[in-house]
């Protein structure tokens, strides 16, 4: 028998992730009761599930349109690519200042588009794909209560998305501060400036804390944005839902205006990701003075 939903659970249930992971009790489950044992080895199957599809997709897309010559008449999905392609390479030479480096033009194009999807799917109708999931996952025996089926399908809603694509961008600019400026040169970068050698410690406590904040920041602005696009939209959803008719239209209307100004939020973020990501990985390669 199926729980009542109150305004409280309908919120709670939009903001659960699917989780899986080990616990000493039952081994491995996800069983959401028991997600409080799982600790550190959890994982948030929807997240991951809808961002590697995503990224299929993203790949399949630009893999699959074939370029035409050039005596004839391009296809609109060709020149959605060709213009995807040209907006980042403008980017990289305005920060990066050439397209020579072999990794920095197609990690850009892979955040910019697939960041973008990801955001994109914040723009589904709130409860499309939870409820069809819940009612899949009911009629299937996989859940006794509807309500006890979670599956989010924004991943940039995700924290541990967010953070995890932020921590690869991270990896990569101490991988080319290293191999670009030395060890010596990289421990030098963290130690002498900006006061000179006769303040090392403090030095090396400020330059830390600006290498630290990096991915911090750029994991946290993304996931925080997103995350307040849809709690506002679940926000909406229960005005429309849970109050009378009048508010229902209300927040139909609501609906549609902050849809619309949220494909500016999903946008932008997804470019602020792609320009940090790419000057971050400038400053790696810069040699000269700190």
């Amino acid at each position: 028998m199926a729980k009542e939903l109150t305004s409280k659970s309908y919120i709670d249930h939009h903001l659960t992730n699917l989780t899986c992971g080990k616990t000493e009790s039952v081994g491995w489950t996800c069983d959401h009761n028991y997600y409080d044992e799982m600790g550190f080895m959890a994982f948030h199957v929807d997240s991951i599930t809808i961002s590697i599809l995503l990224g299929v997709a993203f790949v399949a897309l630009f893999k699959l349109i074939k370029l035409n010559p050039a005596d004839q008449k391009p296809t609109r999905m060709q020149n959605f690519v060709e213009m995807c392609v040209e907006f980042v390479n403008e980017n990289i030479k305005s920060i990066f200042g050439s397209t020579d480096n072999k990794l920095i033009g197609p990690l850009a194009l892979t955040v910019l588009i697939w960041v973008f999807f990801m955001n994109l799917m914040d723009l589904i109708p709130v409860d499309f794909l939870p409820e069809l999931t819940k009612q899949v996952s009911y009629a299937s025996g996989i859940v006794d209560d509807p309500n006890d089926a979670y599956f989010k399908f924004v991943p940039t809603t995700d924290p541990n998305i967010t953070l995890g694509m932020a921590l690869g961008v991270f990896i990569l600019t101490i991988f080319y501060s290293i191999k670009i400026k030395g060890l010596g040169g990289f421990i030098a970068e963290l130690t002498l400036h900006p006061f000179g050698k006769f303040a090392i410690p403090f030095n090396f406590a400020l330059e830390i804390m600006q290498l630290l904040a990096k991915p911090l920041s750029l994991g946290l602005r993304l996931f925080g944005n997103l995350y307040a696009g849809e709690m506002i939209f679940i926000l909406i959803a229960l005005l429309m839902f849970f109050q009378s008719a009048v508010f229902g239209v209300l927040g139909l209307g609501l609906h549609l205006l902050w849809a619309l100004f949220h494909i500016l939020v999903v946008s932008l973020q997804a470019f602020i990701f792609m320009v940090l990501t790419i000057l971050y990985l400038s400053m790696a390669h810069e040699t000269g003075d700190h």
